[in-house]
């Protein structure tokens, strides 16, 4: 059973409040941080929980600041999860010295390669200890959970869901990085975190997962997981980092239902967040309360 988080601050929104916790990690042996937005739902009865994954040098402040996510998780009765996006002051040498890796860049995955395996493993960390966390000291409903996340956090987001379908009902993502093994911030992070045979990258690669894995499981996942992304189409690192027309080529071959929205005119910001949040909270509110 994980340990209990202790609060660090609490904030009334939108009828609910914003808590932030610390804890102390099994999967990423150290204090992990998240945030947690309640809605006013969440004081009658428990309800859907939706995990949002940060992106590179993200915190698990960025996104409730920014996002303006709480009003529209108020008004469709979902509790919204923002864990860190890394383990902090673990003790490895070097670990603060790049903002693309390291401190503030998991990936999203379970590091096998020294020094990064006994910390680095934040995929178990989202997609079992946070979850058994959550479970058990929120009013959530464990078998009601979807995904999302922004750049680094989408291709977390997306390989989450793809990886446990059982687990997640619904998945979009903001300007993810949708095929990592080509991306030179994915080469960096899998070469240092997972080692040189590139083989074990596809198992965090959104794009080659769809191509291995799903043609067993398109069925299950047409009738209930469509998957919506936007990007922005002024994004300084969408031909360079990004990739998401890899990624639809990947659906398409497949039958995996994809939206991929190219939104003229906007970024990689959190301006580009906020303007969309409304639709992805309806996303997954239509997949989670069904």
């Amino acid at each position: 059973m994980p340990s209990s988080p202790t609060l660090v601050n609490q904030y009334a929104c939108f009828d609910g409040t914003v808590g932030f916790y610390s804890h102390a990690s099994t999967a990423c042996n150290g204090e992990m941080k998240f945030a947690v937005y309640l809605p006013p739902q969440a004081q009658a009865e428990p309800v859907p929980v939706l995990y949002f994954l940060s992106g590179l040098t993200c915190t698990e402040e960025n996104f409730m600041v920014k996002a303006g996510a709480q009003q529209f998780a108020a008004k469709h009765g979902l509790i919204l999860v923002a864990p860190d996006t890394s383990p902090r002051q673990a003790g490895i040498s070097g670990e603060a010295d790049d903002w693309d890796f390291g401190t503030g860049a998991g990936f999203y995955v379970n590091a096998t390669q020294e020094p990064w395996r006994s910390h680095y493993r934040m995929y178990s960390y989202v997609t079992e200890e946070l979850p058994a966390l959550i479970a058990e000291h929120f009013p959530a409903q464990p078998s009601r959970q979807g995904i999302f996340g922004h750049s680094m956090g989408g291709h977390g987001a997306l390989v989450c869901a793809l990886r446990q379908p059982d687990r997640y009902q619904s998945v979009s993502a903001f300007a993810p990085i949708a095929a990592p093994m080509r991306s030179p911030w994915g080469q960096k992070a899998f070469t240092n975190y997972l080692g040189a045979d590139q083989e074990t990258w596809k198992a965090y690669d959104a794009s080659e997962l769809v191509l291995a894995t799903l043609r067993d499981r398109a069925a299950a996942l047409k009738e209930n997981r469509p998957i919506l992304i936007d990007q922005g189409a002024a994004d300084s690192f969408l031909d360079s980092q990004l990739m998401p027309h890899v990624f639809e080529q990947a659906c398409a071959k497949v039958g995996q239902p994809l939206t991929l929205r190219m939104q003229q005119g906007y970024d990689h910001s959190y301006y580009f967040i906020a303007t969309f949040i409304e639709d992805h909270i309806r996303h997954h509110a239509a997949a989670l309360w069904q």
